[in-house]
C-alpha cells in the first residue's frame, strides 16, 4: 500500500482540520475508517479467493494424476489376468489332451451323482441359525426344571 509517515499523516489531518472544521472532522475520520476497513476486507477476501482457485487447480492436477496411475495400475493387473488365463486355458487343454490321448476332444468330468441331504424332513426346524443362538446363549434343548436344578446344584461336601 502507499506509504504513509508521520510527518505525511500529521500535514493531511492538519489540512482536513482546516478545510472540514472541528464540527465535521470526527464524523468524516470515521467514515473514512470505515472505508478503508471495508477496502482492507475485500482485499483480502480476492487474496482469499484467488489462493482457493490456485488450491483448486492443484487439486485437480493431483486428481487427474491420481486417476492416470490408477488407470494404469488396473490396465496392467487386468492384462496380467488375461495373460495367466490364457496361459492356465493352455495348460489345460494340453492336460486335457493327454488324458484322452486326443487334442481334438476336450475331456470332460463326470456328471455328479444325486447326493440324498440326509434332513429329518418330520422334524421342526426353526428360521434362526444354530450358530445365532449358540453366540447369543439361547437354549436349544427342552430340560425339565428338576434336571436343571440338578444340574446347576453345588457338590456336596464330603464328611
Amino acid at each position: 500500500m502507499i506509504d504513509f509517515g508521520f510527518d505525511k499523516l500529521a500535514l493531511i489531518g492538519g489540512v482536513a482540520l482546516i478545510v472540514l472544521g472541528p464540527e465535521k472532522l470526527p464524523r468524516v475520520a470515521r467514515t473514512v475508517g470505515h472505508l478503508l476497513g471495508r477496502a482492507q476486507r475485500y482485499v483480502a477476501e480476492v487474496k482469499a479467493e484467488v489462493n482457493r482457485s490456485i488450491e483448486l487447480e492443484d487439486l485437480k492436477k493431483m486428481k487427474t494424476e491420481f486417476e492416470d496411475a490408477a488407470r494404469n495400475a488396473g490396465k496392467a493387473v487386468s492384462d496380467e489376468i488375461q495373460q495367466t488365463g490364457a496361459d492356465l486355458e493352455k495348460s489345460w487343454n494340453d492336460a486335457t489332451a493327454q488324458m484322452t490321448g486326443s487334442a481334438s476332444e476336450p475331456w470332460t468330468p463326470p456328471p455328479p451323482q444325486y447326493k440324498h441331504p440326509k434332513k429329518k424332513w418330520r422334524l421342526k426346524r426353526g428360521a434362526t441359525p444354530t450358530w445365532y443362538k449358540q453366540r447369543n446363549g439361547v437354549r436349544t434343548k427342552a430340560q425339565s426344571g428338576a434336571a436343571r436344578v440338578a444340574r446347576f446344584r453345588p457338590p456336596r461336601p464330603t464328611a
